[in-house]
């Protein structure tokens, strides 16, 4: 019989189901050293042909708020341009849940069911990074194509995982991708990069209203199918 070393698959089921996407930060930086630790600890990620197609900017002190700003100030302006085309539509339990999340979000910050214009404005704070200090943006090389940002999505969940041991907070933000050609040109990315998503991240403020809420995992005989014969 195979046994995992003693306390790693507790370690691991404890990161997995602490770990949330914060949607309130404190202003505090991330210590320089850990943040390099984080990014060491997801740079261990697996990859097709151990390609490592990720490329990673991150921000810090007056660069995220000349960031913040400008993108802020972009995206009330200028309609979205994803370069990794958005889900052509949500169907079914996708649906259900992607409303059971929205729901249980604008319970949490007060915002009334139908009220477009506040659910409006608590959607702008993805723009504002939920005021983290950090963002991190994660590109790939496009002429990997979907492959390489499968890639990407087992480094940006590892990364996750890395910061949450690390007692660092963070989200996954595909609402950054959305406004890629500013994105691009901002940071000088080459045309040969696409934008695959950006991490806010910092530690969690804990009094803040969006963070007192958890989404739900569905059990497993509703993902897996089992095949013995």
């Amino acid at each position: 019989m195979h046994t995992a070393p003693a306390g790693d698959v507790e370690t691991l089921e404890r990161l997995l189901a602490a770990r949330y996407s914060c949607r309130g930060f404190l202003p505090e930086p991330v210590p320089q050293p850990i943040i390099e630790r984080i990014l060491t600890m997801a740079q261990r990620s697996p990859s097709w042909c151990n390609a490592q197609p990720w490329q990673v900017i991150v921000t810090r002190r007056a660069g995220t708020e000349r960031f913040r700003a400008a993108l802020f100030n972009h995206v009330t302006k200028a309609p979205t341009a994803p370069d990794i085309a958005f889900p052509r539509e949500y169907r079914g339990a996708y649906q259900e849940r992607r409303r059971a999340c929205g729901f249980a979000l604008y319970d949490a910050v007060g915002v009334k069911r139908g009220d477009r214009v506040a659910s409006g404005l608590q959607m702008l704070e993805n723009f504002r990074f939920f005021g983290a200090p950090h963002v991190a943006i994660i590109t790939t090389d496009e002429a990997l194509g979907t492959y390489g940002a499968i890639d990407c999505g087992a480094y940006i969940s590892n990364f996750l995982l890395a910061a949450q041991s690390l007692g660092v907070a963070s989200i996954p933000q595909a609402a950054l991708a959305s406004h890629s050609p500013f994105v691009r040109e901002y940071f000088g990315i080459g045309r040969d990069r696409l934008v695959v998503c950006g991490i806010s991240f910092g530690y969690e403020d804990a009094a803040h209203k969006a963070n007192g809420f958890r989404t739900e995992r569905v059990p497993l005989g509703e993902v897996v199918r089992w095949v013995e014969d």
